[in-house]
């Protein structure tokens, strides 16, 4: 495994133990804090203070058996103890308060590969490993030097004389990482999710017995290369609501099911009873590795419903815990830092004119929400000409790229750049694929399929109009362009997004021939013959299909490209090699859209919670009624024709209003409010 790779490794278990280990002093003090105060407690019966030893505050769980005087006997017993903050919290609740094993006396974590069990059990005298074979796979020099680089926790890497597990005085070890989870919560908070009124992915799964895509699928979105082993059965400390106390206590609980981010939790302790499941985000701030409340001074407090369930909590978490997985301890820093992204404010870029798709323009990043950029074209006063796109979306690129590859480019009326803009470092596009342009290539005439940008439900014979630079091409839709061209739009060679003739066919998808075109069923070969053209060479077309790990059926996170402002509910209905078909919960088929499994458009469940993006929700049965009825009869106005979260599809409304009056069609917004690439009609002047 990857160093970076943020899994349930071994890497954990030697933060854990260090944690673990600081606890041990922790535990002692309090202890005789409690003896203490037991002493002075005259109406204390003999039987209450030996049901508090045995269930009690900071107990630390050190051993199997109810003597707790095996943990005073270590090594580190022997370091000096300061004294604990009298705010460390002490919460009285029947004498239950709980922490998780200590690791040292009667449980342990195989520094190997992460195993929790009983320490009696453990390989050698050291009891570091839970079989032979960890312990000659850790004896290798690499694993040793990882796990050294990374043993960090008071922020200084170890020197060369350091040991796997350094001594340090206790209590700074408790202190150092706790100020570390602190700064990590901190920042969790500066990106506090916002919740979508009226839709909740876990009831809409739950209810519907539905699949998520994984996190994994999505390479570009937060955690999307870094997952790791996280899956169903995975153990975390979370915020224990089944509790009146007064004080925020945590309590453990098990993954039982994954939906994308979320994931649907049960407190350890109630076995097949499903009545307090509740759905959380993994990435959230109150979800945190077992461990934490040992290291951070939180106290683990059983649900009150199950409270008196099990005499013995101590037992059964060591039961429950032996050999389970939990989030590594650096994960809540893993999410921090996937969700940093290098564009900002004020800074310029070229991207595709939404009215005039065949020419690029100058914009400025006016928002930047998970990876997601609300661009402002330069010219546009009162910053209302917007255009939304992912940071790694091929229709923005680095000012002068449209110079250098010989695309078209409006010019700005802007003499000069603004006060505060700057041009974006071109290292922060998308790079596409080098490829040979020197022998057999694109030609200009050639003909292919391609899936047209203002209908992206379907999939259109298309002609190649243009071969720039750098394995751009211009490309138009047959049957449907303008004389001046301004309707070509542009890919690159290596595009999943064009396909060579006959991809339809073979795959059994509806090929749209060009418009006005009468000899149906459309026949490839005849319409080369009919307008004496050749095909584009099948062997120039990438043919690539990466393991994206999408299935039928599957729901995510989708942006309408139509209103490329939203973010909708979603489901993979159909996949051809890496091409997916997506569809709008709620919505009628012909709004669904062509997209590649590794699109930047396309994202986890929970991925708009995670980044404070507005969800939309699928449409309910009214809108799905008006969707039928507006079909059947032309609108009034601009604004009637786009009520709603979604747009009628260019084609359909390029066919209703051509049918009352003549218009010239230009490309862009589908109405004043329109973020992305669509098509409205212009009414001739006589």
């Amino acid at each position: 495994m990857d160093s970076s790779e943020i899994g349930c490794s071994h890497l954990e278990c030697v933060h854990l133990h260090i944690r673990c280990v600081a606890v041990i002093n922790q535990n002692i003090r309090i202890n005789d804090l409690w003896r203490n105060q037991e002493k002075n407690t005259e109406h204390l019966s003999q039987t209450e203070r030996k049901r508090r030893d045995s269930f009690g505050m900071f107990d630390g769980y050190d051993s199997c058996s109810e003597d707790t005087s095996s943990s005073s006997s270590s090594d580190e017993s022997e370091e000096e103890v300061s004294p604990l903050p009298s705010s460390l919290p002490i919460i009285k609740n029947n004498g239950q308060v709980y922490t998780y094993p200590d690791g040292k006396s009667g449980m342990a974590t195989c520094e190997m590969c992460g195993m929790v069990g009983v320490r009696d059990a453990f390989y050698s005298k050291t009891k570091r490993f839970c079989s032979v074979s960890c312990s000659r796979s850790y004896s290798s020099n690499s694993k040793k030097a990882s796990i050294l680089a990374r043993l960090q926790v008071a922020g200084k890497p170890p020197t060369k004389k350091a040991k796997v597990l350094q001594k340090q005085p206790l209590v700074a070890k408790l202190a150092a990482y706790a100020q570390y989870q602190a700064t990590l919560q901190n920042q969790a908070k500066t990106k506090a999710a916002v919740p979508v009124e009226g839709f909740s992915w876990g009831s809409y799964i739950n209810s519907n017995s539905f699949t998520a895509a994984p996190v994994t699928c999505f390479k570009h979105a937060p955690m999307g290369t870094c997952w790791g082993d996280i899956s169903e059965g995975v153990r975390v400390e979370v915020p224990n609501t089944d509790c009146s106390l007064p004080t925020k206590v945590f309590w453990i609980a098990g993954i039982v099911k994954l939906a994308g981010y979320n994931a649907l939790l049960r407190y350890e302790g109630f076995e097949n009873d499903s009545n307090l499941d509740f759905w959380c985000n993994v990435c959230g701030s109150d979800i945190h590795p077992v461990g934490w409340c040992a290291t951070s001074g939180k106290p683990l407090v059983p649900p009150r419903t199950i409270q008196h369930k099990y005499t013995n909590w101590k037992a059964f978490l060591v039961k429950r815990l032996t050999g389970a997985k939990t989030l590594p301890p650096d994960f809540s820093q893993k999410v921090s830092e996937s969700m940093q992204y290098p564009f900002r404010t004020s800074m310029r870029v070229e991207v595709v004119d939404k009215t005039h798709l065949c020419r690029t323009r100058v914009a400025v990043v006016e928002n930047v929400i998970g990876g997601r950029l609300r661009l402002v074209y330069e010219e546009s006063e009162d910053k209302t000409d917007d255009f939304w796109c992912h940071m790694y979306s091929p229709l923005i690129h680095h000012i002068g790229w449209s110079r250098s590859i010989g695309h078209r480019f409006k010019r700005s009326d802007i003499t000069k750049k603004q006060d505060g803009h700057f041009d974006a470092p071109s290292h922060l596009f998308l790079k596409v694929k080098e490829v040979d342009t020197a022998g057999e290539w694109f030609k200009e005439g050639m003909k292919l399929e391609a899936i047209d940008p203002l209908n992206l439900s379907a999939i259109c014979v298309a002609t190649i109009r243009k071969v720039l630079a750098d394995g751009y091409l211009m490309i138009g839709i047959d049957g449907s362009e303008a004389a001046d061209g301004s309707d070509w739009f542009c890919y690159h060679a290596t595009s999943p997004s064009i396909f060579p003739v006959g991809f339809c066919e073979i795959n059994m998808i509806e090929l749209t021939p060009p418009r006005g075109y009468t000899k149906l069923p459309f026949k490839w070969f005849d319409y080369l013959r009919e307008t004496d053209s050749i095909a584009a060479p099948v062997k120039l077309f990438n043919k690539e299909v990466p393991n994206h790990g999408f299935h039928v059926g599957m729901k995510l996170e989708a942006v309408d490209l139509m209103e490329p402002r939203l973010v909708c509910v979603a489901t993979v209905t159909r996949i051809i090699h890496r091409l997916l078909r997506i569809h709008f919960d709620g919505w009628e088929d012909e709004y669904d859209q062509w997209v590649d499994c590794e699109s930047p458009d396309l994202y986890p469940v929970g991925w708009c919670q995670l980044t404070g993006y507005q969800l939309q929700p699928p449409a309910p049965q009214s809108s799905r009624d008006n969707q039928s009825s507006s079909s059947k009869q032309k609108k009034k106005s601009k604004s009637q024709q786009y009520k709603g979260h979604k747009k009628m599809t260019s084609l359909q409304l390029k066919e209703e209003l051509l049918d009352g009056e003549e218009y010239s069609f230009l490309q862009g917004a589908s109405d004043q409010e329109s973020n992305g690439s669509a098509s409205y009609y212009i009414k001739q002047e006589p």
